[in-house]
């Protein structure tokens, strides 16, 4: 069954198609962030996956081919810094949890994120990477190829989230009885409505007191509106990334996730989009974040 954009139910992707291929203009950005003797981010998996992958647009704007100095999301120095506010969060509430015991994490619709391979995991940790099994074996066999080793024990478990991830989770051996750092990023949009209640709903069944969760949230449950798809889909095509927003977003009234989650057990501190661009020392581009990607704000939530 179709939804109204274009997506099926039992759609998939490897890297270079559909979803799978904002994983990696994701990738091409902090690749682009993690460059030169003042980086951002230090990312040095994001370059070999992005060429591996081999989409053009994206190899030229890690090459530094294409650049909108006009457009004040997308020229290179706002990209840098979107992804870099982004990154540094995540990275912070991984680098956090294991600082306060925790020692397994789990990365929903892992896509080609190499924390895995790049945190300075403490002895013992397990991390799980939880996405399609196109997906899963692209970047292992890629980072393999190039002599990369995860820095924990690095579960990977091919399977689409809309199917019983909780039960490969658990085959894959993780352990209910103890707390987890759980992160859904730039996932959300990907999911249907009821899809995303019911992601949280097993993430909080699987997770043991003082667990963590990682995520993004935006207040109006109706944000994904056909305007500011279009304006997203139109900075991608500028970039000759040729895929359609509407073609790849569920739309459709949500639940607000700060809200969902504090009603379901969860202890939940919302950091606005503008408050940590100011911590990281940039300038908040107020009118078009808010014109494309409304009152964003990243979540921190740990289980009561």
């Amino acid at each position: 069954m179709a939804n109204e954009s274009g997506r099926t139910d039992g759609d998939s992707w490897g890297p270079a198609q559909s979803v799978g291929a904002t994983a990696t203009m994701v990738a091409a950005s902090r690749a682009v962030a993690s460059q030169g003797p003042d980086a951002l981010v230090d990312d040095p998996f994001a370059d070999p996956l992005v060429r591996a992958v081999g989409l053009d647009p994206f190899v030229r704007i890690i090459d530094g081919k294409i650049d909108f100095e006009d457009d004040p999301l997308f020229n290179r120095k706002a990209r840098i810094q979107q992804i870099a506010v982004r990154t540094r969060f995540f990275d912070d509430f991984f680098t956090g949890a294991a600082a306060a015991g925790v020692r397994q994490a789990v990365i929903l619709a892992s896509g080609l994120d190499t924390r895995a391979y790049r945190l300075p995991w403490p002895a013992g940790t397990v991390v799980y990477e939880i996405d399609q099994p196109q997906v899963i074996e692209f970047k292992t066999t890629t980072l393999a190829g190039i002599g990369a080793a995860p820095t924990a024990e690095r579960r990977a478990i091919g399977i689409d989230l809309r199917d019983d991830w909780p039960k490969a989770l658990r085959e894959g051996g993780f352990d209910v009885t103890q707390p987890a750092a759980w992160s859904a990023e730039g996932l959300l949009p990907y999911l249907p409505p009821e899809a995303q209640d019911r992601l949280f709903d097993n993430i909080t069944a699987l997770s043991a007191p003082g667990s963590r969760l990682a995520t993004e949230h935006v207040p109006d449950p109706n944000a994904f509106s056909d305007e500011r798809l279009q304006r997203i889909s139109e900075r991608w095509q500028r970039f000759g990334f040729d895929l359609n927003a509407a073609d790849l977003f569920y739309r459709g009234e949500r639940n607000v996730v700060v809200d969902y989650l504090s009603a379901h057990g969860w202890r939940v501190t919302a950091h606005p989009a503008r408050d940590l661009y100011a911590q990281n020392g940039f300038e908040f581009p107020e009118e078009e974040m808010a014109a494309t990607f409304g009152e964003l704000s990243y979540v921190a939530a740990t289980l009561k």
